[in-house]
């Protein structure tokens, strides 16, 4: 891959993916209500665990709800830069059917690829969902002129899955499952663009951490002060 589609692809992902998240982390920080989380924590926990310091157990508390988000903000959002690259690549299209994200062909094999984050994404019953998924997706793509064989792929952004191909009772439903560095090389043919794409997010992260650390200092005292004032003589007592 030549060095001017690595540039393409570090601006999609500076403006596209890490502004975003960012954006979007922010926003979830400034949102976060110390009232609406309690709603969810017991109160008491400051007692049980022992936390010496207020400002303890509200950084658990804020950093268990940003971590809760943030692996499916970003994870929706590298999965847009999957489909762009497909996109740039092979003309691949955005999927309307259930649990398929992307749909593209390439050497006369048409792909419909569903993507998730990393490899332990669903229970039984979801997996399963997504296979009957595949297989009525095919049946309409067949119906709508897809004459080639169709290969269903379940993508992990992250992640590494030894048995990619997974059979069924049914042929219809099989699909293979390629995570991390397979799954990237699959969408773009280049064994190096999982390592590429860490530059561009690492660059980008630098420059707009030191924000989001502020922010997020704030929120900490602002919660703790609150906390204090409202809900420390209650547990005391």
């Amino acid at each position: 891959m030549n060095n001017y589609q690595y540039d393409d692809y570090y601006n999609y992902l500076a403006t596209e993916v890490i502004s975003p998240f960012y954006a979007k982390r922010l926003e979830k920080l400034h949102s976060l209500k110390l009232k609406d989380v309690l709603r969810r924590k017991n109160p008491y926990l400051f007692k049980a665990k022992n936390f010496e310091l207020a400002g303890d157990l509200i950084k658990s508390i804020v950093d268990a709800f940003l971590s809760s988000h943030e692996e499916t903000i970003f994870g929706n959002l590298l999965e847009g830069f999957a489909v762009y690259v497909s996109q740039k690549l092979y003309g691949g299209i955005k999927s309307k059917f259930k649990s398929i994200d992307l749909e593209f062909e390439r050497e006369g094999l048409y792909y419909i690829v569903g993507i998730k984050s990393g490899i332990h994404w669903g229970n039984s019953d979801q997996i399963a969902t997504m296979q009957n998924n595949f297989k009525m997706a095919k049946s309409q793509l067949r119906q709508q002129g897809i004459s080639g064989k169709i290969e269903a792929v379940n993508g992990c952004i992250y992640g590494k899955e030894k048995t990619p191909l997974k059979t069924n009772l049914d042929p219809e439903e099989n699909y293979y499952k390629y995570a991390g560095q397979d799954f990237w090389h699959f969408i773009s043919g280049d064994d190096h663009l999982y390592r590429e794409i860490i530059k561009p997010i690492d660059q980008e992260v630098r420059q707009k951490d030191e924000t989001f650390k502020k922010a997020y200092s704030s929120k900490i005292n602002e919660m703790t002060q609150e906390f204090m004032k409202d809900f420390m003589t209650m547990i005391i007592k």
